[in-house]
């Protein structure tokens, strides 16, 4: 295999070429991105939430709590 200097790329075409990839990849910037993109976050509810306060039930007289 012989070497052929016409098919070496010279670091201006190469410069060239990466500034071609890099405009065709980057993101298009859009006006009202954080906007549409930022809405308020909840956390999931919970499998077992039935958004009902649960009533107090007290204790039986006579009854007490203990750790």
């Amino acid at each position: 295999m012989l070497w052929n200097p016409e098919s070496t790329m010279s670091e201006v075409e190469f410069e060239l070429l990466l500034d071609a990839v890099n405009t065709a990849i980057a993101p298009i910037p859009e006006d009202d991105f954080l906007a549409q993109t930022s809405p308020r976050y909840q956390p999931p509810r919970a499998a077992n939430d039935n958004r009902a306060p649960w009533p107090l039930v007290p204790f039986p007289e006579g009854w007490h709590a203990a750790c």
